[in-house]
């Protein structure tokens, strides 16, 4: 069994920061894929950013290259998203998920493990 835990969201002005964390337990982070996603009102699940088993790789969604970034705790059970810039756009749930592929994947089929979410509101 596997539970992942979001942490780190919240109320933030356009151009703030804020770190999230997602805490693993019954596995570790070395072996398989991460990502994060997120949802906002009325839209779909889209893809965030996604980092590698091995953390050697990672890809990000056009919409937020550049300001964010996804990285595995040296503990391996933690992940984090740094977003930097906000826009009222990232306004969302933020969801981080577990694959059980190696490679980096994009797709939300590919992630059988999901955390309850955590909220993120920019105001603009």
């Amino acid at each position: 069994q596997v539970q992942l835990v979001e942490s780190g969201g919240g109320l933030v002005q356009a151009g703030g920061s804020l770190r999230l964390s997602c805490t693993a337990s019954g596995r570790t982070f070395s072996n398989y894929a991460m990502g994060w996603f997120r949802q906002a009102p009325g839209k779909e699940r889209e893809f965030v950013t996604a980092i590698s088993g091995s953390g050697g790789r990672t890809v990000y969604a056009g919409s937020v290259k550049g300001r964010f970034t996804i990285s595995i705790g040296s503990s391996k059970n933690t992940v984090y998203l740094q977003m930097n810039s906000l826009k009222p756009e990232d306004t969302a749930v933020y969801y981080c998920a577990l694959s059980i592929l190696q490679s980096i994947t994009h797709m939300a089929h590919d992630y059988p493990y999901w955390g309850q979410g955590t909220p993120v509101t920019v105001s603009s």
